[in-house]
């Protein structure tokens, strides 16, 4: 069965201009790229759990930072590469990108070593404004940053 996920893209307005709060993952795999490599704040869910709830809960655990507050836009869902499905949900809000603080997972690392190392699941967060954003995320999650464009003012009022 494939992965369900559910996360949150957090926006603000800086200088007349949509930004957007995007992770890049940690461990290995993940370090020596960037551009097409960074997600919305997001986790694993189970197949009963893919709501707003769930998209807040990983929020926090991602980013060690309280969930953004209410209204939420629903962005709809997108099946990633590797079939993963993620469900989103839009929110106004700040975050300080040097207080974050992910939670981590532990890795047989490197392979076949017999030594497991722990690694957090997001070393950088980062605001970026919408055209380096599409070029930073992973394809399929582009489709948000469409989705948030079509619902929100492009200036703040």
């Amino acid at each position: 069965m494939a992965e369900i996920g559910a996360g949150v893209l957090l926006y603000r307005y800086r200088d007349r201009r949509i930004e957007v709060l995007l992770v890049h993952p940690g461990g290995p795999f993940f370090r020596r790229r960037d551009e097409g490599a960074w997600s919305i704040p997001k986790g694993e869910c189970s197949a009963d759990d893919t709501g707003l709830p769930a998209a807040l809960r990983e929020f926090e655990e991602e980013l060690g930072a309280p969930a953004p507050q209410p209204p939420f836009i629903s962005l709809g869902v997108v099946r990633q590469a590797g079939g993963k499905t993620v469900h989103a949900w839009a929110a106004q809000g700040e975050f300080d990108v040097a207080s974050l603080s992910s939670n981590a997972f532990e890795l047989e690392w490197p392979p076949r070593s017999g030594r497991t190392q722990r690694f957090p699941e997001v070393d950088r967060a980062d605001w970026f404004g919408i055209d380096s954003a599409r070029r930073m995320l992973l394809p399929a999650q582009r489709a948000f940053i469409d989705r948030l464009m079509a619902a929100v003012p492009q200036k703040p009022s």
